[in-house]
């Protein structure tokens, strides 16, 4: 009997991971298998670096997106259970990571040191409940807008299935954000940055830039965010890459 289930289980996983949609060889499957990248990095850096390197515009802006994107892989198509998954544990990862650099930063403040990063929590939950808002009550907001006389070209806006009342509008509109953080953090000192999260987003960047034309409904807002994502998560890893190398030089002639 248990020899029998072993093997319906062993066809079981092979069918979904040849699966034609999502399987292995979809980027259904690269897409969130990249944003792994992000909740690995996290633990990577709580576990093995000092909160020091925890940027806080840019921990913050992960927890909204992953809040946000929780909702988007529950109702693109197809579906996205391991985005959904993906997403959760990010969320978690980020909120462990944001309260260690929040500590960080009120004991600095504690020592009269000014910290490097600045982070307001009733400004975090108010953009948090603000977008959670607009993606849960897009219908209505949606149908009253309608009601209103306007072009027909604002209507079909309005109507595309990745319109401004919709999740797919709302959660690669906050993705920004994390190009923004890094904007932010372009003049951050290159020993604080974390190689491992950049090299998440980095990935992360090139692989959904694609993975916006094959879902439904194609997102080309999500498509842009993502190359802006890739140049600037590319920008930052190439800070970090050469300042380690200068440093292995510095070390080889003295």
């Amino acid at each position: 009997m248990s020899g029998t289930a072993s093997i319906f289980s062993l066809k079981a996983i092979r069918t979904a991971i040849n699966h034609p949609e999502h399987g292995w060889k979809t980027t259904h499957f690269w897409g969130p298998v990249a944003n792994w990248g992000l909740v690995g990095a996290a633990v990577w850096d709580a576990t093995q670096k000092g909160p020091e390197v925890i940027s806080l515009p840019m921990t913050s802006s992960l927890c909204i997106y992953s809040a946000l994107f929780m909702g988007f892989a529950w109702r693109v198509q197809p579906r996205n259970y391991l985005l959904l998954s993906c997403h959760a544990f990010n969320e978690c990862a980020q909120l462990y990571q944001l309260g260690r650099g929040y500590t960080y930063q009120q004991e600095l403040r504690g020592k009269g040191e000014t910290p490097p990063d600045s982070f307001n929590p009733i400004a975090f939950g108010s953009i948090l409940a603000f977008g959670a808002g607009c993606a849960a009550f897009g219908g209505p907001l949606q149908a009253a807008a309608l009601r209103l006389k306007m072009p027909e070209k604002v209507q079909q806006i309005f109507l595309h299935p990745a319109g401004p009342f919709t999740f797919h509008f709302w959660a690669p509109s906050w993705k920004w954000m994390l190009s923004v953080s890094n904007l932010i953090d372009f003049n951050k000192p290159v020993e604080n940055i974390s190689t491992m999260q950049q090299t998440a987003l980095c990935a992360t960047g090139f692989i959904w830039t694609r993975y916006s034309f094959v879902i439904t409904p194609v997102n080309y807002n999500l498509a842009a965010v993502n190359v802006g994502l890739a140049l600037t998560g590319s920008y930052q890893l190439a800070r970090k890459l050469k300042s380690e190398w200068a440093n292995k030089d510095e070390m080889k002639t003295t």
